[in-house]
């Protein structure tokens, strides 16, 4: 079957889903097969036993080819389109803007209403977070996913859905909005038909999941386990009375781990992924990717597997429905980051994005210790990623920020890791004295001294507590400085609702029924249409934050060398206060500044042309008589050596 699939063959005992297409479909489906074949099989093989493999590509493919054949007129236009520009999300017009379907519009046709708005800023990614049905009750924010192919009942339908991607991809005069959505890969709810049916004695529906009938094997896993919610779930197996046994449950008692060494559960997925690519999703991010494969003696994260699953999954993407794009959600040690864009045999083969956690975790130390070195060192060992992929850059998500501040990344610059780690959290939670910050510990760990911060960017940054006028323009500056790192890094920078407008904490998180143990629930709030009425005046502070931004991102659009296919070198630094990144781009180099404290702070004037232009304020700056750039408190410049010729 393989064979007739990659000729095109439509045969009884070939690809029949693909009989009723025209010639030219079945054709272009052959040579995709042709193509990413390989990728499709080396992956397989890395995880998979030799004897099933012939049999789980000719299931794999005959689910393709049901995709390809079953994809709108519209959306096989759209494929056509990313194959011919495959650097597409890579432009520097690319922006994100990430929120919860109920909390931005209250519903997916209430999305479709702040379309404009989204255009207004410059949103050409939009990620709507844990829309799938979930189960009753504590549902760990929606990613505890009782139904792959149901959408919430209070946020809409799925034929809601695909008039939401329609209504997306006719945006920005057509050049459309990108719609990301939650694929949980790593456990389903315990109510979801597999745990159902396991739960009810099916052996099948059994071997989905990680089951032990006693203690023995799952204390042997937990000498090597961390804890992911050490308050309120600790350990990692759960006892299930109806199983008559122990379920690995990484996250939460009621989400079971699912067993991905059975080939059937990756079945089940790629059929789940055409199915959301045919709604119109053009973006999947893949949930908890590093937990996907279990390892004894390991904690059972990162594991090679993960990457050999991703690049199997990504070739059957590419046959059936090129246009979507896989984003890794690798919350993940920097030395294990870049794995999930490709390293060796990987090698951007794997997810097309991925979130930069080190740059957003480096930003926030950089505000707190108005000291760049970490960063600098930090960054500049983790190396560049393919060029074929993009980094998702961001200041803050849904969750809580853990402070992945490398051990011997801090040794290097004379810091202890431990300290610094514990110095963040006490001073992102406003314990530290000075601090800015009005965050809130989440999940400390007294075994690790592992303290997470929650908080909206208003919280962190010190908007919340500015008591004056200065203080409030200080933090202004501070939160336009952050978003200018992350829009400045290239790839796809990211926005967390409402921190466009200053949106703080919800001060009524707790009042939610199931949300009163998890304060990530504080910097989840509900748009403001008071803030969202004054992002136009500049006389109020939403006014001053969403203009900041948005001439921010215009002149991000604007800037060629942006493209996230040249890479952002760190240099070293002039100044412990000020944070320089170089970009090489073939139509000139881009050197940006940011200067991260609320002194001025200097920058040699050797380490720049004669006179060069500043792509933010639009003027020439040139050397001082010290010989010396002075920056602003916490000043931006993107600079290049004369500006941009009318119309390039």
């Amino acid at each position: 079957m393989v064979a007739a699939l990659s000729a095109g063959d439509t045969s009884p005992t070939g690809a029949a889903p693909l009989a009723d297409l025209s010639a030219e479909r079945r054709e272009l489906f052959g040579l995709r097969v042709e193509r990413w074949l390989p990728d499709l099989h080396s992956g397989l093989a890395a995880v998979y036993p030799p004897d099933t493999l012939e049999g789980l590509e000719e299931r794999l493919l005959a689910l393709a080819a049901a995709g390809y054949a079953e994809r709108d007129p519209d959306l096989h236009r759209l494929d056509q389109i990313r194959t011919l520009a495959p650097d597409w999300f890579q432009s520097p017009a690319m922006l994100g803007y990430a929120a919860y379907v109920d909390r931005f519009a209250g519903t997916l046709a209430g999305v479709s209403k702040q379309i404009p708005y989204l255009e207004e800023l410059g949103v050409t990614y939009l990620h709507l977070m844990a829309m799938l049905t979930t189960r009753a009750g504590d549902d760990d924010g929606g990613y505890a996913v009782s139904d792959y192919r149901r959408i919430r009942p209070d946020l809409g339908t799925i034929a809601d859905l695909r008039d939401l991607t329609r209504a997306l991809r006719a945006a920005n005069d057509g050049r459309g909005i990108s719609l990301v959505f939650d694929l949980v890969l790593n456990h389903v709810a315990r109510e979801h038909s597999w745990a159902v049916a396991a739960r009810a004695g099916d052996e099948r529906y059994r071997a989905y999941f990680h089951t032990f009938g006693d203690r023995t094997v799952p204390d042997r896993w937990e000498r090597s386990l961390p804890e992911v919610f050490p308050t309120f779930a600790p350990g990692n197996f759960t006892w299930d009375a109806d199983l008559d046994g122990w379920v690995w449950t990484t996250f939460n008692e009621f989400q079971w781990d699912l067993n991905w060494a059975n080939p059937d559960v990756f079945v089940e997925f790629a059929e789940i992924v055409f199915f959301l690519a045919n709604a119109g999703v053009e973006v999947l991010r893949l949930d908890a990717i590093a937990f996907l494969w279990k390892r004894m003696g390991t904690n059972s994260q990162n594991q090679p597997e993960v990457h050999a699953i991703t690049q199997a999954l990504r070739a059957l993407i590419r046959i059936a429905c090129p246009a979507v794009l896989l984003k890794a959600e690798a919350i993940v040690a920097p030395g294990e980051l870049l794995h999930y864009l490709g390293r060796g045999r990987h090698h951007g083969k794997v997810s097309d994005l991925a979130y930069h956690n080190t740059l957003m975790v480096q930003i926030w130390s950089m505000l707190a210790a108005r000291d760049v070195r970490l960063a600098v060192h930090a960054l500049q060992a983790l190396g560049p990623a393919p060029a074929s992929t993009s980094w998702v850059t961001y200041l803050r998500c849904h969750d809580d920020i853990g402070w992945a501040i490398d051990d011997g990344d801090a040794a290097a610059v004379g810091l202890s890791g431990f300290a610094h780690r514990g110095f963040l959290s006490d001073f992102y939670t406003g314990a530290f004295a000075g601090s800015f910050a009005r965050g809130m510990v989440f999940q400390a760990n007294p075994a690790t001294g592992d303290r997470r911060v929650s908080g909206m960017t208003a919280n962190l940054a010190g908007l919340v507590s500015a008591d004056d006028d200065d203080s409030v323009r200080t933090a202004v500056a501070r939160i336009l400085l952050a978003h200018a790192i992350m829009l400045g890094w290239g790839g796809v920078p990211l926005l967390w609702m409402g921190d466009e407008l200053g949106l703080p904490d919800d001060p009524h998180w707790a009042d939610e029924p199931g949300h009163e143990a998890d304060n990530r629930w504080a910097h989840r709030p509900y748009m403001s249409a008071q803030l969202q009425a004054q992002r136009h005046d500049p006389t109020t502070v939403a006014g001053r934050i969403f203009s900041g931004l948005e001439h921010l991102i215009r002149t991000r659009a604007a800037l060629p060398l942006l493209h996230a296919s040249v890479a952002s070198e760190v240099l070293d630094p002039s100044d412990p206060g000020v944070l320089a990144v170089r970009r090489r781009h073939p139509e000139g180099d881009l050197l940006e500044l940011y200067n991260v404290t609320e002194a001025w702070r200097p920058w040699p004037g050797e380490r720049l042309h004669a006179i060069v232009h500043d792509c933010i304020t639009g003027i020439d700056v040139t050397v001082g008589d010290d010989g010396n750039l002075w920056l602003p408190p916490y000043a931006a410049r993107w600079l290049r050596s004369a500006p941009l010729e009318s119309g390039a």
